[in-house]
């Protein structure tokens, strides 16, 4: 065995040894039966992985606790199928490593297939509360994006006042969330029955995201003198937060990443244009002013 050969061998072997640590601690720590069962499950293949790897290579190897409590505070902060998801995005680099092992070591081509398969769908198995009610966060969040972004556009132009904005955006916004929220309550009512439990649920979700956005994007208005910069500082912030969002969702149910983000901006940037030509002809030809 070459030591180029030897190094790859370690270095797949201490992520397998990382990942047996981060699902067994998962494991340990999740409350759910049937989640309990699929990460305890994933953790016997990580296990034998690194069985394998270690009778190759005849040598034990120490996981790096740093890279695994990343894991795990990832995975507990945003939702056990968003974490172990991103883990298996940003191991793209040691699936490359297992392709240039397999045809000198063909127990690797075992391993890897159980990585791109078995565990990918075990993961898909979890349940959980964070993507059941993600339905729910979208409508809040887009509709938050959408029109407040642009009702601050046709603001901006039509009153010119940055504390004025942020006064006259709140209001709506903390109002328009209420009626999402409560919209949001009798369409999962129709939808489930007599379930007010999973309504209210539902609909503190759909509030949350809203006010949340809505707070992000009235802050540049707060804390900016110049409304026009406070509009480009907004509008930064819709692009950050679809962007983030986008992420988030595009890894928890492997949607693709481009085209959402694509999409969501568009709509959003169009609308801002659009209001604030709106705002610009009733301050222009109606003389209509605050």
């Amino acid at each position: 065995m070459s030591k180029k050969t030897q190094k790859l061998l370690l270095q797949v072997q201490r992520d397998e040894a990382e990942s047996l640590a981060i699902y067994t601690i998962l494991a340990r720590k999740e409350k759910l039966p049937k989640n309990k069962k699929i990460l305890a499950s994933i953790a016997a293949d990580e296990k034998k992985h690194y069985k394998m790897l270690r009778e190759i290579t005849g040598k034990d190897v120490k996981s790096r606790s740093w890279r695994v409590q990343k894991y795990i505070m990832i995975s507990r902060i945003l939702g056990l199928t968003f974490g172990l998801k991103l883990m298996e995005l940003w191991e793209a680099d040691a699936q490359i490593m297992y392709k240039k092992l397999w045809k000198s070591y063909p127990e690797v081509q075992k391993i890897l297939e159980d990585e791109e398969k078995h565990e990918k769908e075990l993961i898909d198995m979890l349940h959980e509360a964070k993507l059941w009610y993600m339905g729910s966060v979208v409508l809040g969040l887009n509709d938050a994006l959408v029109e407040l972004t642009w009702a601050l556009a046709g603001f901006t132009f039509a009153i010119q006042n940055s504390r004025s904005i942020a006064l006259i955006g709140l209001i709506t916004g903390i109002s328009a969330s209420f009626s999402m929220a409560a919209s949001e309550f009798l369409s999962q009512r129709q939808e489930d029955g007599e379930d007010t439990k999973e309504a209210l649920v539902s609909a503190t979700y759909t509030w949350f995201a809203y006010i949340g956005t809505v707070a992000f994007l009235i802050a540049p208005y707060l804390l900016l003198s110049n409304p026009f910069h406070a509009l480009g500082a907004t509008l930064l912030i819709a692009l950050s937060i679809i962007g983030l969002f986008n992420f988030y969702i595009s890894v928890a149910k492997d949607y693709n990443f481009k085209k959402r983000f694509t999409e969501m901006a568009c709509i959003s940037l169009w609308v801002a244009l659009v209001s604030f030509c709106i705002g610009w002809f009733v301050k222009t030809y109606l003389w209509l002013e605050i």
